[in-house]
């Protein structure tokens, strides 16, 4: 009974457990479902967000091109500020960083309205405005205005003002590539995992950034209700898919994903969806959390079959299976029981995250 006593197998699995989630809460990486984490293991595909999870989310404005005599670079930045002063996107925020830098008036607005994967819309001194991309008109049904050569389209967003439905600038803006990005996507590469990045912006931008980062593709265009059923696409050709995102419209497909993965400088409910959160919201803790979910199993299997091993020979041992040549003394059991226990608790504190 002393040799039979299943302690090692009963501390085998939660030592581990309790220390990898101790190491990644100080190294960043906080575990809200533990199911999700040990399927980090099996992944075969990472989708990435592209706006303030491989970019920094910045949207500094870089021009401002009226489009007709009426109104002027000013106001066209005054009107959109108008209409996106109520919207947390990081568009809304880099216009009204323009706003304030040109110390500009902040007018009201009323019936402020979100139009996800879109835009935003309001009144505006008693006219209509609308601030939103490409998908505007798509949604619409309409023909996307003509965009000025001096526009580099590959590098920067494309924000367009209307006024009572007609189109009276051009405010882009741009990003960069937050660092790590590259890092990260180039050692996923080396663990066999593909990698996508998955956004809202057009085609042009969303081929460059992926380019440039060594991705294995992208999926441009992508309305945030269209962001979920993407992930889903992926799922049902038999891939094991995290989701990495930050913003509101990431958070269907985060739940969607075998693994949502939230960067910790994102929105609250992205995080509350989330099942792991990068609390640096750096890309390369992507990396770390794969390669710990699998250094976290290979302990659980090495303390599993320690313990189980020790069971399999002493109880025989113990029950005299060599007798009259050998038999295992209670004294003796008690002494192999616990250094058993103490060998799989030793050998879960040397569970590390690589840095």
């Amino acid at each position: 009974m002393v040799t039979a006593c299943p302690h090692a197998l009963g501390v085998a699995i939660p030592l581990v457990v309790a220390i990898s989630t101790t190491l990644s809460a100080t190294n960043g990486l906080l575990i809200r479902n533990r199911t999700a984490f040990e399927t980090t293991r099996k992944l075969s595909t990472v989708i990435f967000d592209k706006t303030g999870t491989l970019t920094k989310g910045s949207h500094a404005v870089e021009k401002v091109i009226p489009l007709t005599d009426e109104y002027n670079a000013d106001e066209v930045i005054q009107y959109a500020a108008a209409v996106q002063q109520n919207s947390e996107h990081h568009i809304a925020k880099g216009i009204m960083a323009t706003l304030k830098e040109k110390s500009l008036a902040l007018w009201k607005s009323e019936n402020f309205s979100y139009m996800q994967g879109i835009g935003v819309k309001g009144v505006v001194n008693g006219k209509n405005v609308v601030a939103g991309g490409p998908n505007y008109f798509t949604e619409n049904h309409l023909s996307l205005p003509e965009i000025p050569n001096e526009i580099n389209q590959e590098a920067e967003t494309v924000n367009f003002v209307l006024i009572d439905d007609r189109v009276i600038g051009i405010i882009t803006l741009a990003d960069s590539i937050r660092e790590g990005s590259a890092q990260a996507i180039d050692e996923l590469k080396k663990m066999g995992i593909k990698s996508f990045l998955l956004t809202g912006d057009n085609d042009k931008i969303a081929a460059a950034v992926a380019e440039k980062l060594g991705m294995n593709g992208y999926l441009a265009n992508v309305l945030p209700h269209n962001k979920q059923e993407k992930v889903k696409e992926f799922q049902d050709k038999g891939e094991v898919v995290a989701m990495t995102g930050d913003g509101v419209n990431d958070a269907p497909a985060l739940a969607q994903a075998d693994v949502g993965i939230a960067v910790g400088s994102g929105t609250d409910v992205a995080a509350e969806t989330a099942d792991i959160i990068l609390v640096d919201s750096d890309p390369r803790d992507v990396v770390k959390l794969i390669d710990f979910g699998k250094l976290t199993y290979k302990k659980m299997v090495q303390n599993l079959i320690w313990a189980v091993g020790y069971n399999v020979v002493a109880i025989p041992l113990a029950a005299g299976v060599l007798y009259p040549n050998f038999v295992l003394s209670p004294a003796m059991g008690a002494v192999l029981m616990s250094v058993s226990t103490i060998v799989v608790a030793i050998n879960a504190s040397f569970l590390k995250i690589k840095k």
